[in-house]
């Protein structure tokens, strides 16, 4: 290992003395290096863009005598870069240990970690911001947080753990000074019900003293000011890394190594090395040169270091603009605008600003700015300094405007701009944070003084070329022109000529982008005009002051709200935890990275890693599969092929390595076994592979129904006479709608230990599953062994959202066929961009409706028919179907009504389950639906809802009997609660004002369902031993997700045996301690295990009787001490029967589901008509709950669900290629929110309801609140609506999903949209 280490602080701040190794190796990512014992530090994406493997950076400055602490990922960090730095994992913060830091306790205190993956990342990113801000603003939390990424919590608690650390904690509602908690409370005192809006204790808390963290290490400063410093040079077999001692080293390497890159921040070579297989022989790393890092001010400017991080940037150009005139610091203020939401704060810690300037993306956000603002960059080489002009033939990469191969950028000069100078930044992001830009601009305009005469004009574009373009015939035609509508009327015209998008341009979206083109100038248009107005009002017009809301961009805010919950009874015993907000069990071991994931295992003696070789054709016959080369690479123990498969290796129709032909993009051909990952990664790059393409190739729904291809039978319900019925309504309306599908996103890819055992063929497996008995049998299938020589293992899984259901299973065969080959353990972690492309995700679907309805918004018939796109192998593809079928109606009462589906069969990879099981993409269209009706008769969708919900005792399609009173209080609270009419009138209001912003509100009522409706799978089983000290171990069936299970069902057992949850002990999953088990999806881990868990705990409850009776004053570990010496079993097995469910689809009725699940959500978004971009102002969520076990659990769930819907119904998008290959691989490409996504007021409350068949009367939360994310959708639908309206088109439309800004901006048809000229859609 290239590198000594000393850990001090208990072992766990981690200092990296780098010396002179002899084998560099991987030299582009810390997590490597870290030692095997510190796990803490996560591997989620290896690009930087999720925050798993957060760290903090200290260096000391010589020239200041400061020390420097800073967040980076360390994914993307050089190991060799780390001389003489302090590396802090989130071991060196605290430990379970040792001491826990405040920091970690109140994340998890706060509820602010579920699956606990991206926890350490979320620690390192507010510890660092402690570090340099003790008592840090809510902005600052918001902004420390932006690079991380959860996919369980919807962040909430997380900014709110954050926010304990703020000098006033207290939410300040919307300026008032009164506190949003004493508003609600009082306006539920009425209740019958108390109402809780704390779910944890502030008081509780450890007090926070900055004074005690570790110091920086004397070693190092010494180090840092070592007057004979001397060059460093890192040699590996490849790769050269050196690090010069001053300007002049580098200088002479850069003569020496012309070609060899400068590293940096390594953010933009890195990914380049890992993901695109560049390779450099030589790098040069000037980190820390001195000569690098500056500002220098004069009256006409400042320049910049290129050695300064974009974070440095900020700071100092946030000095500058405190200090000078506002007329002059218009470029500065332009590029601090964007480098808020430039990549996260760790990126922004690591880039700089000389290697984004030299590098050039086509994406980047601060050159056109730069070149707009008349920017200069100082070089120097040997020869001597010069100056280039950072204009357009630089950014377009004109040969005659380069750098030469020996210079180095040692500065950028940004001058200062003027009275009649106006410089501004635009952008428009699939998010508004840690995205890159859909297209930005720089733009500035300098006036003849005292005129509205263009004497200089620039524009200057990104995302819409190979390179930033610079528009500069449009503007050298415009010159000498006055600033007026003619002017901009021309100028659209003229750059749309200029600035061509080939119609199959990569990254697609053409028309949207030649749209914003325009847009974006009209919006610099319009800020020029309002600032000349404001210099000489009477010589210049302002604009119209319902145009001044297109000016601003959407704020970023940081989140607030209130949770509220039934307080506990004050009777119940202080002991009894059911019904408390208690924290998750692990949650102190996952802010501390001590909680033990997969690939936390340490190395086992002889395993070796798995690399996967999958198709690159969608549907091809395998001619030639050629392992010699890869065979001949050192370190590789073995290629593994369908033909080393002892058993089937097509099971159920799910096929473990491919065999003659592929039928996917993404299907696993073979795997290769080495000893090392990289060793594996590279060998599978030299397999050879050669096809033979067939048809057809079906790659969408439409291509499936034209081809007749599907994978199961059609699914059917009905009620009354729908074709009768259509012929007495006033009105029909027929329509279809799109709903794409959705990728898990789990911050823990799947992973898989498979250790083979010495005897009897037997195989352990640990991984992270929602079903450890499917993993069984499939592995049994594919070695021909019984199921009991397969062991499955899982502590914890690192998220899962259903995509850990069924794919382990295909996974863990294929880890256990070479492991069994190979007989030796195999490591199997599957990257970001493989998982995403093996793996799949939620079920794309079409939709048709067609509705007959009276005039007064009665629906009297619908017909509706669905698709999804299955994939290419039946998977969960079917009961998805049967699920979207059977749920269809939601909460309307339809009397005739007709519900068809059936799964497509594709040549994409298999589709699977996901969070609400096909209900989150059907309902859609029941809402499109009735959104259609309200438009047709002039009523509002919340009229019309009211109106065809259910409103007594009814059966539903399928005839099952239900009672929707707990859904009428839901809708009625969240309609009284949000003050939905009276915000409703404001957001029209709103409108009227506001030609180019509109906002827009939407109310969705759900009737969700639990479970299956298939008795045995609601079966459970668990197994609870009581120890002689009086500790009770518990197992059960169930699979800990993040979701808090094993919380539950601790509280289960506490209350049940009526001990302290301290006494009890639940430690994993596996199939030797409980067989068979269900799986962990449906919303019903906790029901059924839970009942399970409570029948073993009654069984040993009624055994001690005797005992208690006997001695009823004596205390537990007596009792338990008195029965094992009367010799009663201190150890059973609970076991729950199942819900009684049953279906019969030749009949189309049943009772298919143990209870419902109500709900409904209020949101309201603001909607920019000239780019799409919106914004959630607020949600407002009634979730009916029963009688909530864990109401922070619960709500947790409940917030993290409508999160992960929100993304699913506005910015996750997925790209395919025409020839089925998955284009969005990574967190580069598929946006899931961010931090700033989330409402701006969150607020959450649990409805009490009976619940009589659920344990305690509780109701499974897991997966409703996925849906209630559409409210989002259909309030952009309004706001969109609202502006068609405006705009003179008043015809219905459907809003397909996900409301992408390319969506809504093309839907808000305005002058700019009918200027783009028709080009043919790019191929996705």
């Amino acid at each position: 290992m290239p590198v000594s280490y000393r850990e001090e602080v208990s072992k766990s701040l981690l200092i990296l003395l780098v010396q002179e190794p002899k084998q560099p190796g991987s030299l582009f990512s810390l997590t490597p290096f870290l030692p095997v014992h510190l796990t803490g530090t996560k591997y989620s994406c290896g690009s930087g863009g999720c925050g798993a493997c957060t760290v903090m950076v200290s260096r000391y400055d010589p020239k200041t005598k400061k020390i420097h602490h800073y967040p980076v990922t360390a994914c993307l960090v050089p190991i060799c870069s780390l001389y003489g730095a302090a590396v802090t994992t989130v071991e060196g913060v605290g430990s379970i240990k040792t001491r826990i830091h405040p920091v970690q306790e109140r994340l998890a205190k706060c509820h602010g970690t579920q699956c606990g993956f991206c926890s350490p990342g979320m620690v390192m990113s507010i510890y660092t911001l402690l570090r340099n801000h003790p008592e840090p603003t809510p902005e600052q939390i918001t902004e420390a947080l932006g690079g991380n990424l959860c996919r369980c919590t919807g962040y909430r608690p997380i900014v709110e753990s954050g926010k304990t650390f703020c000098e006033s904690a207290v939410c300040q509602m919307k300026g008032s000074g009164k506190c949003c908690m004493d508003q609600e409370e009082k306006s539920f005192t009425s209740r019958q019900e108390k109402m809780c809006t704390k779910l944890y204790n502030e008081d509780e808390f450890q007090p926070f003293d900055p004074s005690q963290e570790p110091i920086f290490p004397p070693e190092l400063i010494r180090m840092a000011e070592d007057p004979n410093k001397r060059r460093l040079t890192f040699r590996g077999k490849r790769t050269t890394w050196i690090t010069p001692v001053n300007l002049n080293d580098l200088l002479e390497l850069k003569t020496n190594f012309p070609e060899a890159p400068i590293i940096m921040g390594n953010t933009a070579v890195g990914p380049s090395i890992k993901f695109r297989d560049e390779f450099h022989p030589v790098f040069i790393s000037p980190l820390g040169l001195q000569e690098l890092y500056f500002v220098d001010s004069t009256d006409d400017g400042v320049t910049i270091g290129a050695g300064y991080s974009l974070a440095q940037l900020n700071d100092a150009l946030h000095f500058i603009v405190s200090e000078q005139p506002k007329e002059k610091t218009k470029t500065y203020h332009a590029l601090l605008k964007h480098l808020r939401t430039l990549a996260g704060a760790q990126i922004r810690n690591m880039a700089t600003l000389g290697g984004h300037v030299v590098s050039r993306p086509n994406f980047s956000d601060l050159n056109p700015i730069l070149a707009a603002g008349n920017a200069t960059i100082n070089l120097i080489s040997k020869e001597g300094k010069r100056q280039i002009p950072l204009d357009g033939r630089f950014l377009e990469k004109s040969p005659e405007a380069n750098l030469k191969s020996e210079e180095t950028v040692l500065s950028v000069y940004i001058p200062h701009s003027t009275r009649w100078h106006f410089v501004s930044g635009l952008r428009i992001a699939q998010r508004q944070e840690n995205a890159f830009a859909m297209v930005n601009a720089g733009m500035s305009v300098k006036f003849e003084d005292g005129t509205d005469t263009i004497k200089e004009l620039q524009m200057f574009y990104g995302s819409v070329g190979p390179t930033v373009v610079s528009a500069s015939k449009t503007c050298q035609q415009l010159t000498g022109r006055q600033w007026n509508d003619q002017m901009l009327s021309d100028a659209c015209q003229l750059v749309l000529d200029e600035i061509y998008i080939p119609p199959d341009a990569e990254g697609g979206m053409v028309e949207y982008r030649r749209t914003l083109i325009i847009s974006l100038l009209f919006k610099f248009y319009l800020k020029v005009r309002r600032g000349l107005n404001k210099m000489d009002p009477h010589k210049f017009p302002d604009i119209p002051e319902r145009f001044v809301s297109a000016l601003e961009d959407f704020p970023i805010e940081t989140p607030q709200g209130i949770q509220m919950f039934q307080c506990v009874d004050p009777y119940q015993p202080p002991q009894d935890p059911v019904g408390h907000p208690v924290m998750h069990q692990s949650a102190i071991k996952h802010t501390t990275g001590e909680a033990v994931f997969v690939d936390d295992i340490p190395p086992i003696s002889q395993e070796l890693f798995l690399a996967v070789v999958t198709s690159t054709r969608a549907h091809a016959k395998i001619i030639l599969i050629d392992t010699s080369e890869a065979l001949a690479l050192p370190g590789v123990a073995d290629v593994i092929t369908a033909e080393d498969v002892p058993g089937d290796n097509n099971y159920q129709g799910e096929i473990f390595y491919a065999q003659n032909e592929v039928i996917c993009v993404g299907q696993i051909v073979c795997t290769v076994a080495a000893d090392t990952y990289a060793h594996a990664k590279e060998a599978a790059k030299k397999v050879r592979i050669v096809y033979e393409d067939l048809e057809p190739r079906i790659i969408t729904i439409e291509q499936a129904l034209e081809h007749n291809s599907f994978l199961s039978a059609e699914k059917k319900i009905e009620q009354g006479n729908v074709e009768q019925a259509f012929k007495h309504v006033d009105q029909i309306i027929e329509g279809e709608v799109h709903v794409e599908g959705q990728e898990h996103f789990y911050m823990e890819t799947q992973t898989i230990l498979a250790i083979p055992q010495e005897e009897d063929k037997e195989m352990v497996l640990h991984l992270g599953t929602q079903f450890q008995t499917h993993v069984q049998e499939y592995v049994a299938a594919a070695l021909n062994i019984p199921r009991n020589r397969i062991a499955c293992h899982t502590k914890r899984a690192g998220g899962a959202f259903g995509g850990k259901v069924s794919k382990p299973a295909l996974l863990g065969a294929v880890s256990a066929v070479a492991a069994n080959k190979t007989g030796r353990p195999i490591r199997f972690i599957l990257e970001r961009g493989d998982d995403m492309l093996i793996t799949a995700g939620r079920h794309p679907l079409l939709g048709k409706y067609k509705i007959g309805f009276m005039n007064n918004g009665v629906i009297k018939a619908a017909d509706i028919e669905y698709y999804i796109n299955g994939g290419c192998t039946p998977d969960e593809s079917e009961l998805v179907m049967e699920f979207i079928v059977l749920r269809c109606e939601n909460a309307y009462y339809i009397p005739n009504f007709r519900c068809r589906g059936r799964p497509c069969k594709t040549n994409l990879p298999s589709n699977t389950a996901f969070r609400g099981f096909g209900f989150p993409q059907g309902i859609v269209v029941s809402e499109a639906y009735i959104t259609a009706v309200a438009s047709q008769c002039n009523l509002t969708p919340e009229q019309v809802k009211e109106i065809n919900m259910y409103k007594r005792t009814s059966r539903t399609v399928h005839k099952q009997i239900f009672n929707p009173e707990p859904l009428r209080r839901c809708w009625k609270e969240c309609l009284e609660k949000s003050s939905f009419s009276a915000r409703k009138l404001a957001a029209e209001e709103f409108n009227k004002k506001n030609y180019w912003k509109k906002r827009g509100l939407a109310v969705v009522p759900m009737k969700f369902t639990v479970g299956m409706p298939t008795t045995f799978y609601n079966q459970a089983a668990a197994l609870v031993h009581i120890y002689l000290d009086g500790s009770v171990l518990v197992s059960h069936g169930g699979c800990e997700l993040g979701q808090g299970l094993h919380t539950k069902m601790i509280q289960v057992a506490s209350r049940e045996l009526n001990i302290p949850e301290s006494y009890i002990h639940l430690s994993e999953t596996n199939t030797t301690t409980v067989p068979n088990a269900t799986f962990t999806a449906g919303s019903m881990g906790a029901d059924i295990n839970g009942k399970a868990v409570q029948n073993a705990c009654q069984i040993l409850k009624a055994r001690l009787q005797p005992v208690i009776r006997k001695n009823p004053k004596g205390t537990w570990e007596e009792w338990i001490s008195e029965a094992y010496e009367e010799s009663i079993n201190l150890s059973t097995t609970g076991y729950f029967k199942g819900y009684q469910t049953n279906m019969d689809w030749k009949k189309g009725e049943g009772d298919a589901f143990p209870y419902f699940v109500y709900g409904a959500s209020c949101s309201e978004v603001e909607v920019d008509c000239l780019t799409g971009a919106h914004k959630l102002l607020r949600t407002d969520i009634f979730m009916d709950a029963a009688f909530s076990i864990n109401p922070a659990v619960d709500i947790g769930q409940i917030e993290g669900a409508f999160v992960q819907g929100m993304g699913f119904y506005t910015i996750e998008e997925l790209k395919y290629s025409p020839e089925g290959v998955l284009y969005s691989r990574g967190p580069d490409d598929y946006k899931i929110p961010t931090v700033t996504e989330i409402p701006e007021e969150f607020n959450v409350t649990l409805v009490r309801s009976q619940n009589p068949i659920a344990i305690y009367s509780s109701k499974g939360l897991g997966e409703a609140g996925m849906f209630l994310g559409s409210s989002v959708l259909f309030a952009i639908y309004d706001a969109v609506a609202a502006a068609r309206r405006e705009r003179g088109l008043t015809k219905t439309f459907t809003l397909s999903s996900p409301a992408t800004p390319e969506l809504i901006r093309m839907t808000c048809v305005d002058q700019f949209t009918d200027m783009v000229r028709v080009v043919r859609r790019a191929p996705y």
